[in-house]
């Protein structure tokens, strides 16, 4: 089990923020009421649109997105993400927006599957522990500790329950699942007779996925504001927001950037360049040692440009497979 888990499983005393901080949050939350939400130019589309939309005779709610070569990686912003190079995807299928809590509901009552979250994760202390991690920003007068400063495990947190127990997913059938552990992830792609997309074809295909346009029209759902003290939520939400709310990249899929960070199936290494991949088939990330990693992609609506920034084509994290977290999905892929 990574450090990162065993922290988090340890339910460490809240390590709040610092007096500033908590009155930041303090002003985020008591400025909510206030706002003005008809006044946020976004769309969210119906769930009989989403019933029709992105249709086709032989796999309904996928998109075909021609193979090509591009540029993967960056160089300047992560280590990680470098370095840039050459990199060819032949054509796939790949599922228009992140698969929803209704889409997750079909394959849990279809198949009884429970998901990792609901079996419980690997505890250093005892039996494995029902839960997921949550992202639940504390406030006290100490200082700010980063991580366990706004992530909880908490105990009977799953995708039914994303919030804990006594939360339901009540009002979020089209919202992306979450609490998905990559065991969970796999077992609806095999289901669906599907893949998870590698993390090739996912960079490929957000090429022209953005956070905004040039006019200043919020084009993913991120943090606006100084994470994690305060959040204008200006792109109209302030969690996960339904899917296909905001507009479709030249491919015609939603969400790539933003709103939840996604799996892929591709292990994670330190750069595009790890000399030592064939020895870690898991993966390897050197903040969480002996863990399986998958490469997760897109960000979610908890970057902000003071933390994270990974609401780009190019941005890359190390996931622990063994853990699921509030702010993190999947989409699925075919390839012919």
């Amino acid at each position: 089990m990574s450090t990162r888990n065993k922290i988090i499983l340890a339910v460490l005393a809240p390590a709040g923020i610092t007096i500033a901080a908590a009155l930041g949050w303090i002003g985020y939350q008591a400025s909510l009421p206030a706002q003005d939400m008809s006044a946020f130019k976004f769309q969210c589309y119906e769930e009989s649109h989403l019933a029709e939309a992105g249709r086709n005779e032989e796999y309904p709610g996928m998109v075909w997105v021609p193979g090509g070569t591009f540029t993967m990686g960056a160089e300047g912003t992560y280590f990680e993400e470098g370095p840039a190079h050459e990199e060819s995807v032949a054509g796939f299928w790949m599922a228009r927006h992140e698969v929803t809590n209704a889409e997750f509901a079909e394959f849990v009552e279809d198949t009884g599957y429970k998901t990792l979250a609901e079996r419980g994760i690997e505890n250093p202390n005892g039996p494995p522990l029902p839960g997921s991690a949550v992202f639940t920003p504390h406030v006290s007068n100490e200082q700010i500790n980063p991580f366990a400063s706004w992530w909880s495990f908490m105990e009977g947190a799953s995708w039914l329950e994303p919030k804990g127990p006594g939360s339901d997913i009540e009002g979020l059938e089209n919202h992306p699942v979450v609490h998905i552990a990559f065991e969970d992830a796999q077992a609806y792609a095999q289901w669906k007779g599907h893949a998870l997309p590698t993390e090739a074809q996912f960079e490929f295909a957000a090429q022209s996925s953005q956070m905004r346009s040039e006019d200043g029209t919020y084009l993913s759902n991120t943090w606006q504001g100084l994470f994690p003290l305060q959040h204008y939520p200006m792109d109209g939400f302030i969690g996960t927001a339904p899917v296909e709310c905001f507009g479709a990249n030249k491919y015609g899929l939603y969400d790539l950037i933003g709103n939840v960070w996604e799996w892929t199936q591709s292990p994670y290494f330190l750069n595009h360049s790890f000399p030592d991949q064939e020895k870690y088939p898991q993966g390897y990330d050197p903040n969480q040692p002996g863990e399986p990693v998958a490469v997760i992609k897109g960000g979610s609506y908890l970057c902000a440009p003071n933390y994270c920034m990974r609401y780009r084509p190019e941005a890359r994290q190390a996931q622990s497979k063994g853990l699921g977290t509030s702010h993190i999905g999947f989409r699925t892929t075919i390839n012919p």
